[in-house]
């Protein structure tokens, strides 16, 4: 007899400074490794997640998403199932619900839209040395911003992709993206439907240049043209970056 199982989606935060990104791999320590022991403990069966993304090596996230099957019809009504894979996970990572979803809902491939946040801090603290990126100096925040605009133009994001991936289409659709000023951090906030490989941080590297005066604006829209990533700058590093948010359609949930 087939045992008929149910799809569950798991919304997670996580700081990666500790782990080799999401995804598993052999002979590191990642955060799907670490999620499918604990589902696997506390629910005693063999779970196996997908994750809405690759996040790299000390690239954090303030939500993620992913999903699994599991034997048990109903998760959501289990006393105490949240707190009790909360006990399970280290300190850096944190479930936050658990959601029943329609049977081919895809924690990827569902998603409507992902948001990241880069941080840059305008001050040495030691508070915030593993979630930003400090940079001493005057950046020019307007022609930053005004860089961001000809992003929503574009489709094609070669150029800021990570060499040799796997990824078959470089096309993305950008909603929005810009920077904002806050105490003493810069904060760069952008929405697309899909991100490639490096994309955030190699974007975010490439406009640092812009706001130090190392680049003009037409110089960055003839690197977007070019399709190539050697002509962009260097990635900002992994530490500043965050996924915020996730967009799911609703009617994918039970």
């Amino acid at each position: 007899m087939i045992s008929v199982k149910t799809r569950y989606f798991i919304f997670i935060s996580y700081k990666g400074t500790s782990y080799h990104g999401w995804q598993v791999q052999p002979n590191s320590v990642t955060v799907q490794k670490i999620l499918d022991e604990a589902l696997s403990v506390v629910l005693n069966e063999t779970i196996s997640t997908t994750g809405a993304g690759r996040t790299d090596a000390g690239v954090h996230a303030m939500f993620f998403c992913a999903h699994f099957d599991s034997s048990s019809p109903d998760l959501q009504t289990t006393n105490n199932l949240v707190f009790r894979l909360n006990q399970y996970l280290p300190a850096d990572i944190s479930v936050s619900s658990i959601m029943k979803v329609v049977p081919d809902a895809n924690a990827r491939y569902s998603a409507i839209s992902r948001t990241y946040k880069y941080y840059i801090s305008r001050i040495k603290d030691p508070f915030s040395d593993n979630s930003s990126w400090y940079l001493h100096g005057k950046i020019d925040i307007s022609a930053m911003n005004t860089a961001c605009l000809g992003l929503i133009h574009h489709t094609d994001f070669t150029s800021f992709s990570r060499l040799h991936s796997e990824t078959k289409s470089n096309i993305c659709k950008i909603y929005g993206a810009g920077w904002e000023e806050l105490d003493n951090r810069l904060v760069f906030t952008i929405k697309a439907d899909r991100f490639l490989r490096n994309m955030v941080r190699a974007i975010a590297g490439t406009m640092v240049e812009i706001g130090f005066g190392k680049m003009n604006i037409k110089e960055f829209e003839e690197i977007i043209l070019a399709k190539d990533r050697c002509k962009a700058g260097k990635s900002a590093p992994a530490k500043g970056l965050f996924l915020t948010d996730i967009e799911y359609p609703e009617e994918i949930f039970i």
